[in-house]
C-alpha cells in the first residue's frame, strides 16, 4: 500500500521535532529522515522518541549526501551509505534515499552500484537511487555525478523519483518514469520551475505550482498499482516561522497527493510501476533523457 509521508526537510530551518509536529498535524501516514549536521536525525533513539509521540512510522532514511552534509556520518561515502543502512534497520523503515556519486569521489564511483546491490541484500530494504541533474558550467552542461545523475542508467533495482531534479534536468518526470518502469521505488513529491530551457535553480515547489506533469505521474502511479511510498519533499524557507503558513503549504502538498493518487487513471503499458512483468515490453525513451 502506498504512504503519503512528509520529508523531514519541508521544515527546514525547523528542528526534527517541529517535522513530525507538523506531519501528524497535517496528517502525513509518516515521516523521511534527512540525515545532517542536527544530532537528533542521527540517532535512532532520538527519532524513535519523536515517533512514538506523534504517532508517525518512519517510511525511509535519506543517507548524508548533500555538500553540507559531507562531514555527517564520516568523510567515507561507502560508510554514510551503510550507517545509513544501519540508521533504517534499527527503525524499521523500508527504504533509504541516495544520490549518485560526485563524480570527484572517484573510487566510491566504481565501487557504488555493487555496494548499493549489496547493502540491500544483506539488509532486507530498498535503496532507491535519485534522479538528479546536470550542471551548467560556462553555458555548457556538465554532470557532476558519476556514472550518471539519471539513476536509470545505473544497474540498481530502485529509484527515486524527484520532480524538481527532474525540472533541473531538462527531462520531464514522465519520461524519466516511463524509462524507469518498475524500478521506480519511491517518490519525492514537489514541482519544479518553468524557466527556459530549464530553471537555474532546485526549487521544490508545492505540486501543482510549477511545470513539471505531476498530477499525470501519480494518477499512471496509481494505475499501475504501485505500492512505494509518495514523499511531500518541498521547499517551506519562504514561510519563516509562520508555522500557520507552513503547515497550509503541508496540507495543500498532501491534498494533491491523495486527489491524484486516488483517480487511478489509465496508464501506458510503458509507465507502469507495478511489480508484475508487464505484458509489453518497456519503451525507453533513451534519446529523451540526455538534456541538450
Amino acid at each position: 500500500m502506498t504512504r503519503i509521508g512528509l520529508s523531514a526537510t519541508s521544515v527546514l530551518p525547523r528542528r526534527l521535532d517541529v517535522a513530525f509536529r507538523l506531519a501528524a498535524a497535517a496528517g502525513y501516514d509518516g515521516i523521511e529522515i534527512m540525515v545532517t549536521r542536527e544530532r537528533e536525525t542521527q540517532s535512532a533513539e532520538a527519532i524513535r522518541r519523536l515517533s512514538d509521540r506523534y504517532g508517525l512510522p518512519v517510511i525511509s532514511v535519506h543517507a548524508p549526501v548533500l555538500l553540507f552534509s559531507s562531514h555527517v556520518f564520516g568523510r567515507d561515502p561507502r560508510a554514510k551509505l551503510e550507517r545509513s543502512v544501519a540508521l533504517a534497520v534499527e527503525l524499521d523503515a523500508r527504504t533509504v534515499v541516495a544520490h549518485p556519486p560526485y563524480r570527484w569521489q572517484r573510487r566510491f564511483v566504481d565501487e557504488f552500484q555493487p555496494t548499493v546491490r549489496r547493502l540491500a541484500a544483506e539488509s532486507g530494504r530498498t535503496l532507491a537511487i535519485e534522479n538528479m541533474f546536470p550542471v551548467q558550467v560556462s553555458g555548457r552542461s556538465r554532470d557532476a555525478y558519476a556514472p550518471h545523475w539519471n539513476p536509470g542508467e545505473l544497474d540498481v533495482d530502485a529509484v527515486t523519483l524527484d520532480f524538481s531534479h527532474a525540472a533541473v534536468s531538462g527531462v520531464p518526470a514522465s519520461v524519466l518514469a516511463a524509462q524507469w518502469g518498475p524500478r521506480l521505488r519511491h517518490v519525492h513529491l514537489c514541482d519544479g520551475g518553468a524557466a527556459a530551457p530549464r530553471p537555474l535553480f532546485d526549487e521544490h515547489l508545492v505540486p501543482g505550482r510549477g511545470s513539471q506533469p505531476v498530477a499525470e505521474v501519480l494518477r499512471s502511479l496509481a494505475a499501475s498499482g504501485f505500492d512505494g511510498d509518495v514523499v511531500a519533499e518541498i521547499n517551506s524557507r519562504a514561510c519563516g516561522r509562520d508555522e500557520a503558513r507552513r503547515l497550509g503549504w503541508l496540507r495543500e502538498t498532501l491534498d494533491f497527493a491523495r486527489e491524484h493518487l486516488a483517480q487511478r487513471l489509465p496508464a501506458p503499458a510503458a509507465f507502469s510501476s507495478a511489480r508484475a512483468p508487464s505484458p509489453a515490453p518497456w519503451a525507453f525513451a533513451s534519446a529523451a533523457v540526455h538534456p541538450a
